[in-house]
């Protein structure tokens, strides 16, 4: 008997890691899905880029995206999916701690994040700052130096304002229970969205890293 998935499971990644280093606890899933990793513009093995921007991108995910589709964004890569996804022809939606902070400006955590991130000044400090698990390396691998680099070039995503309207499939909102910012955006897009809302501890904002995630995702999925 031919070996037959439960569909396509489309997975987008964040800053500084491309889909290799973002996704690998995922590829357990494989058994039962057909698993879709591809690497934003500007990510390795692709070329770099001078500009990483929201909007570029969000122009570019449609040409990835099949009918059908269940669609995994991380991060950044949730902000692209968020200014995407009103034309995505998707199954389902599942954002992971999207940076997307103008949609619950005004919430103290939310402000007070904000004036932090504006106060950066290294690859380090941003990804202590985002709660990220990841250290780089030094010398860091070369797909993860792009990606650093391509940090350093990209777009604030405080300046996306994705229009929130209740989208035609299920979506689901997950964050990682380390950050009181995070948690107040991932409240406001499931209430905009309709959206199930679930939080998952253990991995900080690399949450698709934490224990029993790919047990919500999968849950999630069966029920889309």
């Amino acid at each position: 008997m031919p070996f037959v998935t439960l569909g396509r499971l489309v997975l987008l990644h964040g800053s500084v890691t491309n889909a290799s280093w973002s996704w690998s606890r995922q590829q357990a899933l494989g058994a039962r899905f057909e698993l879709v990793t591809p690497n934003r513009p500007g990510f390795a093995p692709n070329p770099p880029v001078e500009r990483v921007d929201f909007e570029a991108d969000a122009t570019w995910l449609p040409s990835v995206i099949e009918p059908g589709d269940h669609l995994v964004a991380h991060s950044y890569g949730g902000v692209v999916a968020l200014l995407a996804a009103p034309r995505l022809p998707l199954g389902s939606l599942t954002l992971l701690e999207p940076p997307a902070f103008a949609v619950a400006r005004g919430e103290p955590a939310v402000e007070a994040w904000i004036a932090r991130y504006r106060e950066l000044d290294s690859v380090e400090a941003f990804l202590e700052h985002v709660g990220a698990p990841l250290r780089l390396p030094d010398p860091a691998p070369p797909d993860l130096r792009q990606g650093a680099d391509a940090l350093l070039a990209e777009r604030s995503p405080l300046e996306a304002e994705p229009a929130l309207a209740p989208l035609p499939y299920p979506v689901l909102v997950v964050t990682g229970g380390h950050e009181p910012a995070f948690e107040a955006v991932g409240d406001v897009l499931a209430r905009e969205l309709g959206a199930e809302r679930a939080v998952v501890p253990g991995g900080g904002h690399a949450v698709q890293s934490a224990p029993g995630f790919n047990e919500t995702l999968v849950a999630f999925l069966e029920r889309a």
